[in-house]
């Protein structure tokens, strides 16, 4: 199944976390893509956190969705990723974004991802990938492009390893 996912990381080495985690992603899909890199402040959470690098990545899986959440956790914490804090700083931050034919709303696991539609960290590079997957309208739901401009930066090609 297709499946696109929301990277993102605020702390130390934010860019060799993307790519670690690309790297992992790589065992279930060597032929994954990933959007630009975008630069973002961060959205929630408490302040003083330092600015995301964000990406998004397309892969093909057999991993049922619980399983790939596993995957995905995995990943985070291979990355030391804490959760102390609610929508704290991290290391490594990975969300099931979409899964090709797959609605899911339980405790542990909801697709479509719930607030997909308010972010423009993730509906950038979601379009770089895939424009037929962002909602028609995104950047005027956010203030326009102007406004998305200022929310979401391209600072670097996907760093895949």
């Amino acid at each position: 199944m297709r499946v696109f996912l929301g990277l993102g990381s605020n702390l130390g080495d934010r860019v060799g976390y993307l790519a670690g985690a690309l790297d992992g992603l790589r065992r279930l899909d060597p032929d994954l893509e990933c959007s630009p890199v975008y630069e973002t402040a961060p959205v929630g959470g408490p302040a003083g956190q330092g600015p995301y690098l964000n990406c998004v990545v397309r892969l093909e899986t057999v991993l049922a969705p619980r399983a790939l959440l596993a995957a995905t956790r995995r990943l985070e914490a291979d990355a030391g990723r804490t959760r102390a804090e609610h929508w704290g700083a991290r290391t490594l931050d990975v969300d099931i974004l979409l899964i090709d034919g797959e609605v899911i709303e339980d405790e542990v696991l909801v697709v479509p991802h719930p607030r997909l539609r308010e972010r423009a960290f993730v509906l950038a590079p979601l379009e770089d990938l895939d424009p037929t997957r962002v909602p028609a309208g995104w950047r005027d739901a956010l203030g326009g492009d102007t406004a998305v401009a200022q929310l979401v930066r391209r600072v670097e090609p996907c760093p895949l390893p």
